[in-house]
């Protein structure tokens, strides 16, 4: 990170990133960071916050550790005023935290789904309230939220991690119609099948190899094809780019 910014050049901007202690939204924070952000890196997990920030301020970066629960509103709103006093603002926020779980419909409990919906679905709303909080309306503001492909076509024993991913893809399109008056733009990226650490814990290898071949471009994803197009997303470049799904997985959405 030292020496002019990657492309794109995201110097000035102060971001927020949940779910940051590691896979994409790891990825993410790194990313961001390399491209001349300062990086709030969130996580419910307290010890790989403080890694990934320090990992990245021990290469040049800027990033400081929020560790908070995203599903709470409370703890939401009260690290984003911590990092906005330190910034002076929030100039975005990408609600990337997820709890994932794959299980046949008729095994899902009450406390999973509602962990799932509190994590995926009110976070991405709490994301939402604390850009508005402590965003420049002059400079404008943007939101990036993580959606996927199970949210537009049906995938076994995905039905809670599919409900989730399709109401974040319906507020991806909600706020970008309210908020764009109001200089604020919100996409989603919608990944493929990616090998991060929590996916690995879910599908064996065999199921990775069989993915891979059904992808149209006959490879897995990668947790940087992924931070790519969020900091493309967050650039200028991306200016007037508003309510898009921007679908990093291959061609498997377009593929059917």
């Amino acid at each position: 990170m030292t020496g002019a910014a990657a492309y794109p050049d995201l110097s000035g901007q102060h971001v927020l990133v949940t779910g940051a202690a590691r896979g994409l939204g790891r990825s993410v924070a790194e990313k961001l960071a390399r491209c001349g952000a300062t990086v709030a890196v969130t996580d419910i997990d307290a010890g790989g916050c403080d890694a990934v920030a320090a990992g990245i301020c021990s290469t040049g970066g800027a990033a400081l550790a929020y560790p908070f629960d995203v599903a709470l509103r409370d703890e939401f709103m009260q690290a984003a005023a911590r990092f906005a006093a330190h910034c002076g603002r929030i100039d975005a926020v990408v609600n990337n935290a997820m709890l994932l779980r794959y299980e046949p419909v008729e095994h899902i409990t009450a406390e999973t789904l509602s962990r799932m919906t509190a994590i995926g679905i009110n976070g991405s709303v709490w994301g939402a309230q604390a850009l508005l909080a402590h965003y420049d309306a002059a400079r404008g503001g943007a939101i990036v939220n993580m959606a996927s492909p199970v949210a537009e076509k049906g995938f076994p024993n995905t039905a809670a991690y599919s409900l989730v991913k399709g109401a974040i893809v319906t507020l991806t399109k909600v706020l970008a119609a309210e908020l764009g008056p109001r200089n604020v733009r919100v996409n989603a990226i919608a990944p493929g099948s990616v090998p991060t650490p929590g996916a690995l814990g879910l599908n064996d290898k065999a199921e990775y190899e069989r993915r891979s071949r059904s992808i149209p471009l006959r490879r897995l994803g990668r947790e940087e094809d992924n931070a790519e197009a969020c900091a493309f997303l967050l650039s200028r470049a991306a200016s007037f780019i508003n309510g898009d799904i921007l679908h990093v997985d291959g061609g498997i959405a377009a593929a059917g």
